[in-house]
């Protein structure tokens, strides 16, 4: 996908210039990972992933800038085109995060069954090899459940691919690698006085909810009603860090502060997959046993997902002292 090079961008430069840079360079990169997305799916090659991820990516650079600088833009225009994309990524990312989910559990499987400091169960002579006895069946049962969830989004993308709408999308996205539609007034306005600003009011909403996290010292590994504040803060934390992108700023620290928040989306909806798995009916409870401890094992991962995400994101004083 396109990333910005960091080019220094003169305040005075006139905010539709570089809005519109901007926006045709991710829908240049929109257009190659979709051509290289359709070779890949024709030719069955493991580079199809690739452009899926480079796709998703240019969609949500789009879409995320359409909604923070709107006023910029033709207004009608941007939501309409920013609402069929924001449908292109989710459907798009399904069948990569079904896949993903199933090798993180099977690779923390494998893990957890080798360790000799997992806690044993009542009446079993040794944790190691109770987990070693449940977890080839609970790998089996989260394969059965995750593989037809794949399937499914499988299917769903590629209804998806070749239907009216997603042409329509790729038809919009064509015209925008050429001609960015502005508004008239917005767009002469200079970077600092329109385009700095609305970044600004991304970072505002990202800082506020990232203020209403519950504090470090009242989670617990275990709850997982915390998770939604925590991907609102993994959304807007996007938002802001395509803002700085389309000013031609450097986004390093939001790049590692979001993947420790993905690193947290994966380990919260590993540890969702596995309790449903263990609510399965009728399984062994040796094969219960290695889906419980693989969901405390994920849901441990949460925790250390969100620790380091405040010592990426936070100031050093605030995140020493958490």
């Amino acid at each position: 996908m396109a990333q910005p090079n960091h080019d220094p961008i003169t305040a005075t430069a006139d905010a539709g210039a570089v809005l519109g840079a901007y926006l045709r360079a991710q829908a240049t990169a929109f257009l190659r990972a979709l051509r290289l997305h359709d070779e890949g799916a024709a030719s069955g090659a493991a580079e199809g992933s690739d452009a899926a991820r480079s796709l998703r990516g240019a969609a949500r650079r789009i879409s995320g800038s359409l909604a923070t600088f709107r006023v910029v833009t033709e207004s009608s225009w941007a939501d309409g085109l920013r609402t069929e994309l924001v449908w292109l990524s989710s459907t798009l990312a399904d069948e990569h995060a079904y896949a993903a989910r199933l090798t993180r559990l099977m690779d923390a499987l494998h893990r957890l069954s080798g360790s000799p400091e997992l806690p044993a169960p009542r009446a079993s002579a040794g944790a190691a090899g109770s987990l070693t006895v449940g977890s080839a069946r609970a790998g089996a049962l989260l394969e059965r459940q995750l593989t037809l969830a794949r399937t499914r989004a499988h299917s769903a993308t590629l209804q998806a691919l070749g239907s009216s709408r997603f042409h329509a999308v790729a038809d919009a996205v064509a015209v925008l690698a050429s001609e960015v539609p502005l508004d008239a007034v917005a767009a002469r306005g200079r970077v600092a006085d329109v385009l700095v600003p609305l970044a600004a009011v991304a970072e505002t909403r990202l800082s506020a909810a990232v203020s209403v996290l519950p504090p470090a010292d009242a989670a617990h590994p275990y709850n997982a009603d915390h998770d939604g504040p925590w991907h609102e803060v993994r959304r807007l934390l996007r938002v802001h860090r395509y803002a700085r992108e389309a000013l031609g700023e450097d986004v390093t620290r939001s790049a590692a502060a979001g993947e420790a928040l993905d690193r947290h989306r994966d380990a919260a909806e590993a540890a969702t997959a596995s309790a449903t798995a263990a609510r399965t009916p009728r399984i062994a409870p040796a094969t219960a046993y290695a889906l419980g401890v693989l969901h405390a094992d994920q849901r441990h991962e949460v925790e250390a997902a969100r620790l380091e995400f405040r010592h990426v994101w936070l100031p050093a004083g605030a995140a020493a002292a958490l």
